[in-house]
This record gives structure tokens, sequence and C-alpha cells, in this order.
């Protein structure tokens, strides 16, 4: 199928394309780029006050399957992806059995192929069983289609371990993405450590517990050379850390996700556990440290941390109910909501660290950017329309957003993967 996507705002971060155009697809790619084409075999797209842009990327996902298919599935995930924008996204291996085998990839990635929505891309373990105590055999976990290694959600605790494993994963141009919570601080606690916890009277997670092990990354990364990527960075102290040794040429990123640049943890004392998430939301002054962190380039991606799980768990106690939430389906209005329409960034700034900052990251060829000959994933939003936040109508199989309810100003109309729609609304 060819299509011929008219009249639309064109914003290609990557490129510096901008303004009003049309653009032809074809046979899976980008084919042109031009003003007021025509192609009568086509079929035709109005984008006419519709932004267009490379479809997202989110780096860092949570399937669940294999192992926790009551939570989310391989095919809903990627289902939610596209209903959210994205046409690319790395799951991580905390499944049952973990993703630390070639065996565990070649799965995923048959699953994925099975699926109608997003292309997913594996991420592995560093650490087999994701224990913390041998590291895995990364060049037969890249042959069998890993794009990156981490131990997410159990954070690689041994630094001797994780030098080893950096120094390994870098021959393999591989990047460790990073959890980073000292676990013998932070537990199982269930909120930052600070006036909510103190109000609470519960034990919290500090925010050092974060800032020791994002320093230690740092350390390690400039002393063997490895690609570094830090997950859900949350305070500003870790913004501060990474900025410094990105000014150093030590090759460290990072991602952070829309809660933490929306909430702070007074949001717990609202929404109870449907707030609780890993790391914690954190307090006003660390959220202004992120965004600072986004707007001078500090923070390289804006990614979910799509985090699925059953209405039964979350509906639990704060400190008994499991910490995440959902993301895929509000991520890219949240961003625009906090970012863009509050005059903190440019739209093009907002999507650079939505597309071609995480596809260089993870070093996804043709992904990320608008450009002739690219893969033709694009995204058409509306970024200017308002909606109320009912995750009845998600397409994830999970439901649990603290933005339920929420107005949110952004609104995906078409999603497109290799030339073809995987969603439009309805």
């Amino acid at each position: 199928m060819k299509y011929l996507i008219r009249k639309g705002r064109l914003v290609d971060p990557a490129g510096g394309i901008g303004g009003v155009m049309d653009i032809l697809l074809e046979d899976g790619r980008v084919a042109v780029i031009g003003s007021d084409l025509c192609d009568p075999s086509a079929q035709v797209i109005d984008a006419a006050g519709l932004t267009v842009c490379a479809g997202l990327v989110d780096m860092h996902v949570h399937l669940r399957e294999p192992g926790f298919e009551y939570k989310e599935t391989i095919a809903t995930g990627a289902q939610a992806a596209a209903a959210g924008g994205f046409t690319s996204i790395a799951c991580m291996p905390n499944t049952k059995p973990v993703i630390d085998c070639p065996e565990g990839v070649a799965f995923v990635k048959e699953r994925a192929a099975q699926a109608t929505g997003a292309q997913v891309f594996p991420i592995a373990a560093v650490s087999k069983g994701q224990l913390g105590q041998e590291v895995n055999d990364y060049e037969a976990l890249k042959e069998a289609g890993a794009v990156a290694l981490s131990d997410d959600g159990v954070p690689v605790q041994n630094a001797n371990l994780l030098r080893d494993a950096m120094i390994l994963a870098h021959r393999q141009g591989l990047a460790i993405l990073s959890h980073c919570e000292d676990a013998d601080m932070v537990q199982n606690f269930a909120v930052n450590e600070g006036r909510v916890s103190r109000q609470l009277r519960i034990p919290g997670r500090p925010a050092i517990a974060e800032e020791l092990q994002v320093m230690r990354e740092a350390m390690l990364a400039e002393e063997t050379g490895a690609a570094v990527h830090i997950c859900h960075i949350s305070t500003a102290k870790s913004v501060s850390i990474v900025r410094r040794y990105k000014k150093k040429g030590v090759r460290i990123t990072c991602e952070t996700c829309p809660q933490y640049f929306t909430f702070t943890e007074e949001e717990v004392l609202n929404q109870g556990s449907l707030a609780r998430v890993n790391p914690p939301l954190r307090t006003s002054a660390d959220v202004e440290g992120i965004i600072e962190g986004l707007k001078d380039g500090t923070i390289d991606a804006i990614a979910t941390d799509h985090a699925p799980h059953a209405a039964e768990e979350k509906s639990r106690p704060l400190t008994q109910a499991p910490s995440g939430m959902i993301g895929l389906e509000t991520s890219l209005a949240a961003s625009l909501t906090a970012l863009y329409h509050t005059g903190e960034m440019s739209l093009s700034d907002v999507l650079r660290k939505m597309t071609v900052n995480p596809a260089g990251i993870l070093r996804l060829p043709n992904k990320g950017r608008l450009a002739v000959g690219a893969d033709a994933d694009l995204v058409l939003f509306d970024p200017n329309e308002e909606w109320v936040v009912d995750p009845e109508g998600f397409r994830s199989m999970a439901r649990n957003t603290p933005f339920a309810g929420k107005t949110l100003k952004g609104r995906v109309k078409y999603t497109i993967l290799g030339g073809e729609i995987i969603y439009q609304e309805q």
C-alpha cells in the first residue's frame, strides 16, 4: 500500500525538517518529502492541522511476557504502544523466566512478530537470572537480537560485576541500562523519604540511594569507556551528576518519565498505590531539576517505564501494592502538556527525546528519523486537542495510571509502521 500524507506540519528534530509538507510512503520507506505531491495510485491521508513526525521510540517498557501474562502480553503492549504513537519499543527482561539467554530473546522476537502493534526490541539481562552474581554471554545475546542490557527492577549491587559487565558489553557495542537504587537503602519501601513518608509514618526511599549509584555508574563508565544509560532518573542531584560527567566526555546518557516531571510525592496522598513507582515520585525541587535537565539536554530521552499490574494488585494498601504505572497511551500527551504547552520546551525538542535520541542510544537503524529512505514509521497527532484520560478505553490490559481522569493536551490520530497503519483514532 502507498500512502500520501498531505498538508501535515512536519517536525524532524534530526534533520531539521519543518513546515507544512506532503510525504509519500512506498515499499515501507519514506519515498518523497515535498510540496503539492501527486500520486493517483496512493491512498491519501489528510493531515491538515496535524503534526507529523517519526514514530515514537520508547526504550523502557515492561511487557510481562513470559510469566505474567495476566498483567500484559507482548501483543497487548504492542497495541497500546501503537495507540500512543510508538512504533518502536524496547522491553525489559524481568519476566519469568528472565530474558538472559538467546532462547529468551528469540521467544520475545517470535511473539513480537505475531503482534499487530509497535515493533518490539528485546533487552537482555546483565546477569544470569538478574541475580547479580554472574554475567551473561553478551555476544550470544546480541547475535540473538538483544539491543541492550539491563537488570532493571533488580539493580546490580555488585560494583565489580557491573564493571566486568561494562567491559564485556563495550566489546559488543551494547549499552547497559541501569536502574540506580541502593537495595539496602530502599528495600521495598513505597514512597520517597521525606515529608510524605513522615506524614504517613512509613519508611521511605531516600534520594541518595539513587544518587550514589548514579555516581557509581558514571565513574565506571568513565573508567571502562562503556556506554551507560541511567534509567528513569528522578532527582535533581542525579541530573547534576550526569551533567558533570557528560561535560567530561563520558559516554553516559539518561532518561526520565512523565511522572517525574508532572507529579510530586504529594500525589501519593491523593492516589495511594496508583502513585507508587520505583524510583518514587520526589519533591517539587526535584521536578524542577528534571525539567531543567530536559531543557539543557542533560536528559536525553523520555521513556514510559510502562509497568502493568492487575487491578487487584494495585488495590492493595500502599505498603503492600507493587510499584509501577502504565504509560504508553499517555506519554506523548503528558509530555506535551507538561513541557510544550507550558512553554518550557519547543515541540521539536520534546519530540527529539521521544524519537531520534532513544533510537540512537539503542542503535536502531532508520528509526526515530523522518527522512527520505528511512523506515516509514510515523505518528500523526493533534498537539492541541484536549482529552480526559479514561483507562477503560486503553489497549493495554492494565489500568494502573495516576493520569486517570486528568485532562491532557495532544491526541494521536494515526500511527504508521513500515508504511502500514497500525492505529487510527476511531
